[in-house]
This record gives structure tokens, C-alpha cells and sequence, in this order.
């Protein structure tokens, strides 16, 4: 390397740190400027977030590699680099897994036996003293980074913490006041209680619309309905909007009010004293009053009945309650967040949800994207259920070759996320048990997503006994056998999800829910 070469590709950077540009765009000619000085194929930035690393920028990787999250402790390459004060080259024959095996770009078909990291180095990067994230460069071949000057790589890293100080002091100054620095830290701590470390992911215009109404509304005291097809992340979005409140530090409580029948709704709300009714052997507090002080997230709240509906209200307005069998008023301090698949305003024309209670609670309507309108984050999503796919298999990597990336973004998604993360464990299952011995590296072709055309689920075709090889049975039984099957399918469409099924089927909810029963499916 010249001191021309390095003067080139290091004073576009210098002269970025005097520059309010975007993070992605300032981050992505840091790696770019890197590629260019050092011989690799591919570079990576990662932030450390408590136990995890999490990719900020890539250059050479598979772009769902943005969506997955590191856990330290599962990848020994990244925790020796961590502690490590100067950049480390791993060997050739290390026996540490990397974690970028077979994430690096351009392999998917043309090096599908080589699919291993053979040259790997990179450094932690410091920021105010404290460990900030890392730095990678890895190649295919060995000895790619013999010529490398480690002191060059890590003149290279402290331009790098520079810049990362850069970005983060800018992210600083846009915090405004000190209400503004405590929602952001109460949303850190917020995404960090959620389930499973779960995140909102995604880079794409919707997505991104998405986090601008969070933004909004989660600091103010408003209500919110959150609308949006089955499995979207609407509970996803509720917690994000309970973090980015002032009652992030409160208890934030959910309720499935489809996951109850209605005799248990109003008891499961407001709580009940002991012999209120049949089985009430003690007083019980209801979900409004383990929520005083911090959030309830009503879970599928079209389905809730209209008595309770008209009681809800009451509460809402007046902060007062009362518990089942009990004249003692119970005052609380709730927000309220609800979420719902259904057209409530339809429903409130068909008389099946009151038009008071509706207006109450969409304040601020928020509708969470499906996941066809996201293009390119069903890759980081992707990306992100690999990684907890990879290390729940113990495998050393988890990817998806080119056609089954394409496969994924040319799906319909009828089931949306949650379609997609059933179908990556599924699919990852599968394909592992398809080798006779246990692979280090699995990867998943189209044929293994078993994808098909993309469109909505088949209406359920029924099955008459005249058509059938088996004997004949008599009608009853016929009748049953037709039962079972359409609700079977119905469940089996929306996930278990019984007042979905209900509505599909045209019946009740708690007759289709004794229906299930009768039949041997509940």
C-alpha cells in the first residue's frame, strides 16, 4: 500500500467527519475506503448492544446479514476480538467458527463448495473509553492478508472510532432536551424487555413510516389502535410504543381478548371478588389494576363483547373501576394501547362494535405494513430468524443461496412475519435432517421453502363419501367428518386463531370454539 493510496482513501473520510450525513451512508464509505486499502472479501461494522452485535453496515456479506444479531457468546471469534486492545488475524486452520461462513456475497452458486472464511482479522473499536463494536475483514483464500500492516489496520480502526464518535455526538445533539434523552433511553431499555429481545427490523420506506408514527405517539398519553393483517408485529409495535413512553419504567400487561371466553372477559379486566361467581374463591386484581402507572395492550379487541365494551369506556373515561360482584370503585392510571385485523369502522356500521368505544380508541390510528410492501426487509427479517435458527441447531452458519433470497421476495406472504419465521425454523429443520451427517454449514435453496406460487391458501374443498375409497359411513358421521375438516383447515389458515376462524366459517365464537371441542381439535 502507497502513502498515496492511503492518503486517497482516507481524506474523503476526514473530510466526512465535518459533515452531518446519514449514519448508513457515512458508515457505508467507511467499510468501502477499507475494501479499497486492505485485499478482502468482504467488511463488516458492528455495534455491541449488551450481549449482542449487531451489523450496521456490510460491504461483500449477503445482504440478510444486516438482519441478524450476534450474540457474543456463541461466536468465539468476536469475543477474543473484543478484548483484544490490537487487531487480531485469526489463522487459517483456527478452530474457532467464523461467523461469516457462508455469508460472503457472490458464493451462493459459483463456490458452493467453498463456502468457508479462510483469511480473517479485525479489531474492537473504543468510544469514550468503552467498547463500542468491531471492525471485520475476511477473504476466502489464505494468506490474503499476509501484506497486511496490523499498525495500517489499526490507524484505519482509530479513523473508524472517529467516525463513530462523529455520528454518535450528531445522534446526541438531535436529542433536544433532556425528555427527549430519557425516551431514548427508556426505549433501549423498552426493546431490551421485550420478548426474546425481539426488534422492529426493516430499512424500507414503510418500515420506516412506521417507526416515524412510534416516534409520535409514544411519548404522548393518547390512546392508540394499532390495525394491520395477522402476523405484522402489531404487539411488536405496542411494546415499542410503551418503551418510548414516560411509563416505560411501569408494568406494560396484555391481554388476548379473542383467547377468552366471554363469561372471563370482564373478570380478566376489571377482577372480581371471592364469590363473585362459581369458582371466585378469592379476591383477584384484573388487568387494569396490574397495569396502574404503565400500560394495558388489548390484544385483539374486536372481539371483545359489547357489555364489556360499554364498562371499558367508563373506565377510560373516568379512570374509575369496579371489580366483578363487588360495589367498592377502584381508581387507575392506565394507557390504553389496542391492536386489531379487523375493520372496526365496518363493524361498527353492522352493529357488532359501538361507535363511542371505537372513536376512544383510535386517538392515533397507526397500521402496521404488511410484509409484501416491505421489499427488501423480508431479507433482514430473514436474516434475523436465521441467526436464531443457527444457533438453536448448533450450526456454524445458516443462509440462503440466491434463488431461495429471490423465492422470499417474489412470495405473497399471506401470514406476513410470522409466515416467515415459522417457514425459516421449518425449513431449517428440514433441510438439516436431510444430511446424513451434521453439516457445519446448511444452505437453503428455493426447493427447501417449499414456497409454491405465493398466492392466498386454497378455499378448504370438502370431501363427499361418495367420493372417497374408504367404506361408507352413515350421515352423521359424514357430517362430522365434514366439520372436522373445514374447521381444521380454517385453524390451520389463521394459525389457531379461533375468532379469525369464526368469522371465515360464519359462526359464533364460543359455538365454533364448543364445535372444535366436540370434534376433537381444541
Amino acid at each position: 500500500m502507497t502513502s498515496k493510496t492511503l492518503l486517497d482513501a482516507v481524506l474523503p473520510l476526514v473530510a466526512d467527519l465535518s459533515r452531518s450525513i446519514d449514519d448508513r451512508e457515512r458508515y457505508r464509505r467507511l467499510l468501502h475506503a477499507m475494501r479499497t486499502l486492505f485485499p478482502c472479501d468482504a467488511a463488516a461494522l458492528l455495534r455491541l448492544d449488551g450481549e449482542v452485535l449487531v451489523p450496521l453496515a456490510i460491504d461483500g456479506l449477503s445482504s440478510d446479514t444486516l438482519g441478524r444479531r450476534f450474540r457474543v457468546a456463541d461466536h468465539p471469534r468476536f469475543a477474543a476480538l473484543l478484548v483484544r486492545a490490537v487487531p487480531t488475524r485469526f489463522a487459517a486452520d483456527s478452530p474457532l467458527p467464523d461467523p461469516y461462513d457462508g455469508l460472503v456475497d457472490g458464493l451462493n452458486d459459483a463456490h458452493s463448495g467453498q463456502l468457508e472464511v479462510h483469511d480473517c482479522m479485525g479489531c474492537a473499536l473504543n468510544v469514550n473509553g468503552r467498547p463500542w463494536g468491531l471492525l471485520t475483514l475476511d477473504a476466502l483464500g489464505a494468506g490474503r492478508f499476509d501484506q497486511v500492516d496490523p499498525a495500517s489496520l489499526q490507524a484505519f480502526a482509530d479513523l473508524a472510532a472517529a467516525a463513530v464518535t462523529v455520528a454518535v455526538r450528531i445522534d446526541d445533539l438531535s436529542q433536544t432536551s433532556e425528555q427527549e434523552r430519557q425516551r431514548a433511553e427508556a426505549y433501549r431499555l423498552g426493546l431490551e424487555q421485550s420478548q426474546g429481545r425481539r426488534e422492529l427490523i426493516g430499512q424500507s420506506e414503510a418500515h420506516a413510516q412506521l417507526m416515524q408514527e412510534i416516534r409520535l405517539a409514544g411519548p404522548s398519553e393518547m390512546t392508540v389502535l394499532i390495525t394491520g393483517e395477522t402476523g405484522v408485529g402489531k404487539e411488536l409495535v405496542a411494546h415499542a410504543l410503551h418503551a418510548a413512553s414516560s411509563r416505560a419504567r411501569k408494568p406494560m400487561i396484555s391481554l388476548n381478548c379473542a383467547a377468552l371466553p366471554d363469561t372471563l372477559v370482564e373478570s380478566e379486566l376489571f377482577g372480581h371478588v371471592r364469590g363473585a361467581f362459581s369458582g371466585a374463591v378469592a379476591d383477584r386484581r384484573g388487568k387494569f389494576e396490574m397495569a396502574d402507572g404503565g400500560t394495558l395492550f388489548l390484544d385483539e379487541v374486536g372481539e371483545l363483547p359489547l357489555q364489556v365494551q360499554a364498562k371499558l369506556l367508563r373506565v377510560l373515561q373516568s379512570g374509575q373501576l369496579q371489580r366483578v360482584g363487588s360495589d367498592r370503585e377502584h381508581r387507575v392510571d392506565v394507557r390504553l394501547l389496542a391492536a386489531t385485523n379487523r375493520d372496526l369502522a365496518d363493524a361498527v356500521k353492522q352493529g357488532r362494535f359501538r361507535a363511542d368505544f371505537y372513536h376512544r380508541l383510535s386517538v392515533f390510528p397507526i397500521q402496521a405494513p404488511p410484509l409484501r410492501e416491505r421489499g427488501h426487509d423480508i431479507l433482514l427479517l430473514a436474516g434475523f430468524f436465521l441467526e436464531e435458527n443457527r444457533a438453536r441447531l448448533g450450526l456454524s452458519s445458516l443462509r440462503l443461496d440466491a434463488g431461495a433470497q429471490q423465492a422470499l421476495l417474489q412470495y405473497a406472504w399471506p401470514g406476513n412475519i410470522r409466515e416467515l419465521e415459522h417457514l425459516i425454523g421449518r425449513s431449517a429443520l428440514r433441510a438439516l435432517a436431510g444430511h446424513p451427517r451434521r453439516p457445519a454449514i446448511v444452505t437453503l435453496g428455493a426447493r427447501d421453502l417449499e414456497l409454491g406460487s405465493g398466492a392466498e391458501p386454497p378455499a378448504a374443498t370438502v370431501e363427499t363419501p361418495s367420493q372417497r375409497s374408504a367404506p361408507p359411513v352413515g350421515l352423521r358421521e359424514a357430517i362430522e367428518q365434514i366439520e372436522r375438516k373445514l374447521v381444521a383447515d380454517s385453524l390451520e389458515r389463521h394459525a389457531g386463531n379461533l375468532a379469525a376462524s369464526a368469522r371465515e366459517l360464519g359462526l359464533d365464537r364460543a359455538n365454533l370454539n364448543r364445535l372444535a371441542r366436540r370434534l376433537g381439535l381444541r
